[in-house]
């Protein structure tokens, strides 16, 4: 087997037992890596239970996975797959961080981690050597102390077994903080003090576990490519190209704080009641000038350094540290909550980043709350302050009410959807009018009104993944248009910043390293196909607390249905009925039926007879 290691660490946090289990070539050829592994390890072990699997339960599996193409390819992804607790199907999530790597070149192409532990702990993977270790003492921890004194502590007991070998680097680490350990539905896993696996809501699985971190160390050689000449001529060729990215070197998504709002009329304002703007000051530049410290930073192999780091010296929130912010937290730290200033924004990010929440669907949730009450429907009561746009000190302090699960917090944890349901039936008012979410995921900071981004009517509305803006969907189906194009990066698993070469140079450079030779053709019709089918699949068997209806569910917030207020697509929108016909087209494409639910025969075709069972269970539920 080529680019592979063929086996995966079982590790049993329970029963305290770790075991190896190897892949056969032919679960690696149908579902690649990633993404796609994660999503058959699932289906394969919890598919027949499914709807009784809480997410935050003892039988949840946690899944970190690298992809064939991790440690060869520019860049580095490791991919976290496991059910979500906030849409309680599939996301797969990907983050930037060495784990990948490392686990790699310890001769493993991923982790499984069951059970839960009585006590929290940490995993500890260097080569060979594998243990679960006693992590009392972190608990609690952020991830600057994090770092400070367990990765630090490793770093030190690794480079005294390995004096011989010279000074190693220190080891990959991923964790979790406050929000993870107290199950927030949004909490992210975090590396690197701000790279994040947000959506999903992973780091409430990690904490549900009382797994507060994983550290990986890993020596030995990457596994043999199929063909080693044509990789390292192929990287080349790959390198040359991506050097040329000297905008997005330059400026990195922070660029788009600006321009996504005022060219695209496309950038969430006040819970996405606007999505234009004309404020320069949240232009890159006065970030870059007022509180960028490193303006190059890259994770492992990466040719484009497109990271940033913000650090305020001064004022009244001295010592904050975040990453640019990047575009997507500039936008839900900073315009979705009326804010427009540096600080203040590098501030909220540097929280959230410190608590362990998922930046985009903290946001999402906070400017929920901020509507609600400029709407009167929470009020200084409820909250225990004022909470107007604009006012970075009150979103901090519902943070912490978020973050510690006090108060009102308690319910926003929950995340936008399951919160509005909640006050819905606490206030007698529908509150769901105001959850910009697709089934349970808050969505990405890019809107479909304007029709001048490159999302559109349909690309939340049919996902298998909701409110992901890094895996939507589009017409036709069957094509780079639609999501198996990002459950292919998901899957490889390659970093979407450095995919410059194309889909199909990249396949092909699978190719070149795994020897499978699979054509675009046969990633969209069956390989890609087959891994969205899946997904597709325990999105709608769902459970226990919530279930999606796709005639009802698969649509946009009702948010996009009303027209944009303000700026050059002044009056625009979404027109539900043409919405509803290419949905339909959807499903027709792509092989659902007329309800949305996968056909049994595209299934036979794709290999998933198996699957029958669940489409039985799903049109149980559905009445159909």
């Amino acid at each position: 087997m080529y680019a592979y290691t063929g086996k995966l660490l079982d590790v049993d946090l329970t029963r305290e037992k770790i075991t190896t289990v190897e892949i056969e070539e032919e679960i690696l050829r149908k579902f690649y890596g990633g993404r796609g592994l994660g999503v058959y390890l699932l289906w394969k072990e919890l598919g027949d239970k499914w709807e009784k699997i809480d997410p935050l339960g003892e039988e949840n599996l946690l899944l970190i996975l690298t992809g064939p193409l991790t440690g060869y390819y520019p860049g580095i992804k490791t991919s976290v797959v496991s059910k979500s607790p906030e849409s309680n199907g599939v996301i797969g999530s990907v983050l930037s961080s060495e784990v990948g790597l490392e686990l790699k070149t310890s001769d493993y192409d991923g982790i499984i981690i069951r059970g839960r532990a009585k006590t929290p702990v940490y995993l500890f993977v260097h080569n060979d050597n594998v243990e679960i270790r006693d992590a009392t003492k972190y608990w609690g921890m952020g991830g600057v102390e994090l770092h400070k004194s367990l990765l630090k502590e490793v770093h030190e007991e690794i480079r005294k077994k390995e004096t011989l070998r010279g000074i190693p680097k220190e080891p990959a680490m991923m964790y979790i903080s406050k929000g993870g350990e107290n199950k927030i539905r949004f909490a992210a896993i975090m590396t690197k003090l701000m790279h994040a696996a947000g959506y999903g809501g992973y780091g409430a699985v990690m904490g549900s576990k009382k797994l507060k971190a994983i550290i990986v160390k890993g020596s030995k050689a990457l596994p043999e490519v199929h063909d080693k000449e044509k990789m390292k001529s192929m990287i080349q060729e790959f390198w040359k190209e991506l050097f040329t990215m000297t905008t997005f070197r330059e400026w990195g998504t922070g660029a788009g704080g600006y321009s996504v709002g005022h060219d695209r009329s496309s950038e969430p304002m006040k819970n996405w009641q606007e999505e234009y703007h004309d404020n320069e000051e949240i232009s890159v530049v006065n970030f870059e000038n007022r509180t960028w410290i490193k303006k190059y930073w890259a994770d492992y192999g990466c040719p484009v350094n497109c990271m940033k780091i913000s650090y305020l010296r001064y004022g009244p929130y001295k010592g904050s540290i975040t990453d640019a912010p990047d575009y997507e937290l500039m936008a839900y730290m900073g315009t979705n909550l009326g804010i427009f200033e540096p600080e203040k924004i590098v501030y909220l990010s540097y929280l959230v980043d410190e608590v362990g929440l998922d930046g985009i669907n903290a946001g999402n949730t906070l400017g929920f709350a901020a509507e609600l009450y400029q709407r009167g429907i929470l009020t200084k009561e409820d909250l225990g302050f004022e909470l107007n746009w604009g006012d970075e000190k009150a979103f901090a302090k519902l943070l912490q009410l978020i973050v510690n699960r006090k108060g009102i917090g308690d319910i926003l944890a929950e995340g936008t959807y399951r919160a509005a349901l909640k006050i819905s039936e606490m206030k007698e008012v529908d509150a769901l009018q105001y959850a910009v979410h697709v089934k349970g995921v808050g969505v990405g900071a890019h809107g479909v009104r304007s029709d001048l981004d490159y999302t559109r009517d349909i690309s939340y509305a049919v996902s298998v993944q909701g409110g992901d803006h890094t895996s939507t969907a589009g017409l036709p189906a069957k094509s780079y248009e639609g999501e198996m194009v990002n459950a292919f990066y998901d899957s490889a698993v390659v970093c979407m910043f450095v995919t410059r070469p194309g889909f199909e140079r990249i396949l092909e450079f699978g190719n070149v390293l795994t020897g499978f030779n699979i054509t675009p053709e046969q990633w969209f019709n069956e390989i890609g196909l087959r891994i969205i089918h899946l997904q597709r699949i325990l999105l709608l068997l769902g459970g226990p607390d919530v279930y999606w209806d796709p005639r009802r569910d698969d649509d946009n917030p009702p948010r996009f249905y009303e027209p944009l207020p303000n700026g050059p697509a002044k009056g625009k929108t979404l027109n539900k009925e043409e919405i509803m016909n290419k949905v339909k087209q959807y499903y027709a494409e792509i092989g659902y039926d007329e309800n949305g639910i996968p056909k049994e025969d595209v299934l036979e075709k794709l290999g998933l007879s198996e699957a029958k069972r669940e489409i039985k269970r799903i049109k149980r539920r559905l009445n159909i």
